[in-house]
Protein backbone atom coordinates (compact mmCIF):
# COMPACT_ATOMS: atom_id res chain seq x y z
CA UNK A 1 0.00 0.00 0.00
CA UNK A 2 1.25 3.18 -1.24
CA UNK A 3 0.63 7.05 0.41
CA UNK A 4 1.11 10.34 -1.84
CA UNK A 5 1.91 12.64 0.98
CA UNK A 6 1.62 15.98 -1.34
CA UNK A 7 -1.09 16.01 -3.65
CA UNK A 8 -3.39 19.05 -4.85
CA UNK A 9 -6.70 17.16 -5.70
CA UNK A 10 -8.46 20.64 -4.85
CA UNK A 11 -6.84 22.30 -7.97
CA UNK A 12 -9.21 23.19 -10.66
CA UNK A 13 -7.48 20.58 -13.10
CA UNK A 14 -9.26 18.03 -11.18
CA UNK A 15 -12.77 19.88 -11.15
CA UNK A 16 -14.41 17.46 -13.89
CA UNK A 17 -13.00 14.11 -12.70
CA UNK A 18 -11.57 14.25 -9.25
CA UNK A 19 -14.01 10.91 -8.03
CA UNK A 20 -12.62 8.68 -10.53
CA UNK A 21 -8.54 9.88 -9.71
CA UNK A 22 -9.31 9.04 -6.11
CA UNK A 23 -11.04 5.74 -7.44
CA UNK A 24 -7.67 5.16 -9.48
CA UNK A 25 -5.51 5.76 -7.27
CA UNK A 26 -7.45 3.44 -4.98
CA UNK A 27 -7.10 0.80 -7.98
CA UNK A 28 -3.08 1.73 -8.31
CA UNK A 29 -2.69 0.66 -4.36
CA UNK A 30 -2.46 4.13 -2.80
CA UNK A 31 -4.25 3.54 0.50
CA UNK A 32 -4.00 7.50 2.12
CA UNK A 33 -3.00 11.11 0.25
CA UNK A 34 -2.55 14.50 1.71
CA UNK A 35 -4.66 17.00 0.45
CA UNK A 36 -2.49 20.48 0.40
CA UNK A 37 -4.56 23.61 0.81
CA UNK A 38 -2.50 26.72 0.55
CA UNK A 39 -4.78 29.72 0.60
CA UNK A 40 -8.35 30.25 1.28
CA UNK A 41 -9.55 28.81 -1.77
CA UNK A 42 -7.85 25.45 -1.96
CA UNK A 43 -7.97 24.99 2.21
CA UNK A 44 -12.02 24.94 1.74
CA UNK A 45 -12.06 22.14 -0.82
CA UNK A 46 -9.36 20.25 1.21
CA UNK A 47 -11.53 20.09 3.79
CA UNK A 48 -14.79 19.13 1.44
CA UNK A 49 -12.77 16.34 -0.47
CA UNK A 50 -11.51 14.73 3.47
CA UNK A 51 -14.81 15.10 5.20
CA UNK A 52 -16.07 13.17 1.96
CA UNK A 53 -13.40 10.20 2.07
CA UNK A 54 -12.23 7.94 4.71
CA UNK A 55 -8.53 7.88 3.24
CA UNK A 56 -7.84 11.26 2.42
CA UNK A 57 -6.49 13.83 5.32
CA UNK A 58 -5.73 17.40 4.43
CA UNK A 59 -2.49 20.21 5.02
CA UNK A 60 -3.10 23.63 5.11
CA UNK A 61 -1.19 26.80 5.22
CA UNK A 62 -0.25 29.57 3.29
CA UNK A 63 2.28 29.13 0.30
CA UNK A 64 5.23 31.53 0.18
CA UNK A 65 4.42 33.24 -3.22
CA UNK A 66 1.15 34.54 -1.92
CA UNK A 67 2.48 35.70 1.27
CA UNK A 68 1.42 39.11 0.09
CA UNK A 69 -1.98 38.23 0.37
CA UNK A 70 -2.08 36.41 4.49
CA UNK A 71 -3.88 37.75 6.62
CA UNK A 72 -3.59 38.03 10.38
CA UNK A 73 -7.50 36.48 10.18
CA UNK A 74 -6.26 34.10 7.55
CA UNK A 75 -3.61 32.30 10.14
CA UNK A 76 -6.53 32.85 13.25
CA UNK A 77 -8.87 30.72 10.80
CA UNK A 78 -5.92 27.88 10.07
CA UNK A 79 -5.39 27.70 13.87
CA UNK A 80 -9.25 27.21 14.38
CA UNK A 81 -9.24 24.75 11.57
CA UNK A 82 -6.36 23.03 12.62
CA UNK A 83 -8.36 21.09 15.38
CA UNK A 84 -10.11 19.27 12.96
CA UNK A 85 -9.79 15.26 13.22
CA UNK A 86 -8.54 14.81 9.53
CA UNK A 87 -6.14 18.22 9.29
CA UNK A 88 -2.94 16.38 10.06
CA UNK A 89 -0.03 19.02 9.27
CA UNK A 90 0.49 22.62 8.90
CA UNK A 91 1.80 24.10 5.02
CA UNK A 92 2.69 24.21 2.41
CA UNK A 93 4.68 27.26 4.11
CA UNK A 94 7.89 27.97 3.65
CA UNK A 95 9.97 30.64 0.90
CA UNK A 96 9.93 30.64 -2.95
CA UNK A 97 12.55 32.83 -4.71
CA UNK A 98 11.77 32.01 -8.29
CA UNK A 99 8.66 34.33 -8.44
CA UNK A 100 8.43 37.76 -6.97
CA UNK A 101 5.00 38.47 -5.79
CA UNK A 102 5.75 38.53 -2.17
CA UNK A 103 8.64 40.22 -1.24
CA UNK A 104 11.33 38.22 0.56
CA UNK A 105 10.73 39.77 4.13
CA UNK A 106 6.97 39.10 3.84
CA UNK A 107 7.59 35.79 2.92
CA UNK A 108 9.96 35.19 5.89
CA UNK A 109 7.63 37.02 8.19
CA UNK A 110 4.56 34.42 7.23
CA UNK A 111 7.07 31.35 7.68
CA UNK A 112 7.98 32.43 10.89
CA UNK A 113 4.25 32.74 11.91
CA UNK A 114 3.15 29.90 11.09
CA UNK A 115 5.87 27.74 12.38
CA UNK A 116 5.06 29.38 15.63
CA UNK A 117 1.54 28.68 15.12
CA UNK A 118 2.49 24.69 14.23
CA UNK A 119 4.47 24.83 17.33
CA UNK A 120 1.22 26.22 19.46
CA UNK A 121 -1.01 23.21 17.76
CA UNK A 122 1.60 20.74 18.05
CA UNK A 123 1.25 19.65 14.43
CA UNK A 124 4.75 18.96 11.87
CA UNK A 125 5.21 21.62 9.15
CA UNK A 126 5.36 20.80 5.55
CA UNK A 127 8.06 23.09 3.71
CA UNK A 128 8.02 24.45 0.34
CA UNK A 129 11.71 25.76 -0.51
CA UNK A 130 12.20 27.11 -3.86
CA UNK A 131 16.01 28.53 -4.72
CA UNK A 132 16.15 29.51 -0.90
CA UNK A 133 17.42 26.42 0.86
CA UNK A 134 20.02 28.54 3.11
CA UNK A 135 17.22 31.20 4.55
CA UNK A 136 14.85 28.15 4.88
CA UNK A 137 17.34 26.46 6.86
CA UNK A 138 18.58 29.32 9.09
CA UNK A 139 14.66 30.14 9.44
CA UNK A 140 13.94 26.39 10.65
CA UNK A 141 16.53 26.39 13.05
CA UNK A 142 15.97 29.98 14.45
CA UNK A 143 12.37 29.04 15.17
CA UNK A 144 13.28 25.66 16.38
CA UNK A 145 10.94 23.86 14.28
CA UNK A 146 12.54 20.00 15.01
CA UNK A 147 10.10 20.22 18.80
CA UNK A 148 7.37 19.62 15.87
CA UNK A 149 9.10 18.56 12.67
CA UNK A 150 8.07 17.73 9.51
CA UNK A 151 8.27 16.85 5.65
CA UNK A 152 10.58 18.55 2.94
CA UNK A 153 8.61 18.60 0.35
CA UNK A 154 9.68 17.76 -2.86
CA UNK A 155 12.73 17.57 -2.07
CA UNK A 156 15.56 19.02 -4.78
CA UNK A 157 18.51 19.97 -2.39
CA UNK A 158 22.08 17.53 -2.15
CA UNK A 159 22.16 14.82 0.04
CA UNK A 160 24.38 17.20 2.07
CA UNK A 161 21.14 19.37 2.78
CA UNK A 162 19.04 16.24 3.03
CA UNK A 163 20.83 15.38 6.21
CA UNK A 164 20.87 19.16 7.39
CA UNK A 165 17.26 18.22 7.38
CA UNK A 166 16.86 15.17 8.38
CA UNK A 167 19.06 16.21 11.57
CA UNK A 168 16.32 18.90 12.07
CA UNK A 169 13.66 16.39 12.57
CA UNK A 170 12.59 16.45 8.96
CA UNK A 171 11.79 13.62 6.20
CA UNK A 172 12.44 14.10 3.00
CA UNK A 173 9.77 13.58 0.36
CA UNK A 174 10.66 12.72 -3.24
CA UNK A 175 8.42 12.92 -6.07
CA UNK A 176 8.20 12.31 -9.87
CA UNK A 177 11.97 14.36 -10.94
CA UNK A 178 13.37 11.13 -9.29
CA UNK A 179 11.92 9.60 -11.86
CA UNK A 180 13.52 11.82 -15.12
CA UNK A 181 16.36 10.11 -16.72
CA UNK A 182 18.93 13.44 -15.97
CA UNK A 183 17.85 13.95 -12.37
CA UNK A 184 21.32 13.04 -10.88
CA UNK A 185 20.47 14.84 -7.40
CA UNK A 186 17.07 13.26 -6.75
CA UNK A 187 18.60 9.94 -7.22
CA UNK A 188 21.53 10.38 -5.32
CA UNK A 189 19.07 11.99 -2.54
CA UNK A 190 17.12 8.48 -3.05
CA UNK A 191 19.83 6.57 -2.69
CA UNK A 192 21.46 8.19 0.15
CA UNK A 193 18.80 9.05 2.78
CA UNK A 194 17.77 5.91 4.94
CA UNK A 195 14.52 4.72 4.19
CA UNK A 196 13.13 5.57 7.72
CA UNK A 197 13.55 9.19 6.77
CA UNK A 198 12.19 8.80 3.21
CA UNK A 199 8.58 9.88 2.22
CA UNK A 200 7.15 9.68 -1.37
CA UNK A 201 4.19 12.03 -3.22
CA UNK A 202 3.33 13.02 -6.54
CA UNK A 203 2.32 17.30 -6.22
CA UNK A 204 -0.18 16.22 -8.59
CA UNK A 205 -0.91 17.92 -10.96
CA UNK A 206 2.68 19.15 -11.03
CA UNK A 207 5.99 17.33 -11.71
CA UNK A 208 4.64 14.19 -13.58
CA UNK A 209 6.62 11.22 -13.26
CA UNK A 210 8.06 9.53 -16.60
CA UNK A 211 6.35 7.74 -18.27
CA UNK A 212 3.40 10.51 -18.51
CA UNK A 213 5.88 13.20 -18.26
CA UNK A 214 3.97 16.54 -19.64
CA UNK A 215 0.63 14.90 -18.74
CA UNK A 216 -1.50 15.79 -15.63
CA UNK A 217 -0.37 13.69 -13.00
CA UNK A 218 -2.75 12.24 -10.20
CA UNK A 219 -2.05 10.08 -7.04
CA UNK A 220 -2.17 6.70 -8.76
CA UNK A 221 1.26 7.57 -10.23
CA UNK A 222 3.11 7.62 -7.31
CA UNK A 223 3.54 4.39 -7.73
CA UNK A 224 6.75 5.15 -10.52
CA UNK A 225 7.99 7.24 -7.83
CA UNK A 226 7.96 4.49 -5.28
CA UNK A 227 9.25 2.25 -7.95
CA UNK A 228 12.53 4.33 -9.08
CA UNK A 229 13.27 4.91 -5.56
CA UNK A 230 13.13 0.87 -4.84
CA UNK A 231 15.59 0.14 -8.07
CA UNK A 232 17.72 2.93 -6.63
CA UNK A 233 17.64 1.41 -3.29
CA UNK A 234 18.45 -2.10 -4.52
CA UNK A 235 15.24 -3.48 -2.30
CA UNK A 236 11.45 -4.40 -2.87
CA UNK A 237 9.00 -2.27 -4.34
CA UNK A 238 7.15 -4.27 -1.19
CA UNK A 239 9.47 -2.78 1.52
CA UNK A 240 9.59 0.73 0.08
CA UNK A 241 6.02 1.06 -0.06
CA UNK A 242 5.36 -0.62 3.18
CA UNK A 243 8.38 1.86 5.30
CA UNK A 244 7.18 4.84 3.23
CA UNK A 245 3.56 4.52 4.44
CA UNK A 246 4.45 3.39 7.81
CA UNK A 247 6.78 6.82 8.05
CA UNK A 248 4.13 8.57 6.83
CA UNK A 249 1.32 7.48 9.39
CA UNK A 250 3.76 7.95 12.21
CA UNK A 251 4.43 11.59 11.16
CA UNK A 252 1.14 12.38 10.70
CA UNK A 253 -0.38 10.60 13.94
CA UNK A 254 -2.88 8.15 11.84
CA UNK A 255 -3.59 4.62 13.63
Amino acid sequence: MLFDTHAHLNAEQYEEDVEEVIQRAKDAGVENMVIVGFDRKTIEKAMELVEAHEHLYACIGWHPVDAIDCTEEDLRWIEHLSSHPKVVALGEMGLDYHWDKSPKDVQKEVFRKQIRLAKRVKLPIVIHNREATEDVIAILKEEHAEEVGGIMHSFSGSPETAKICIDMNFYISLGGPVTFKNAKKPKEVAREVPLEKLLIETDCPYLTPHPFRGKRNEPAYVRYVAEEIAKIKEIPLEQLAEMTTANAKKLFSIQ
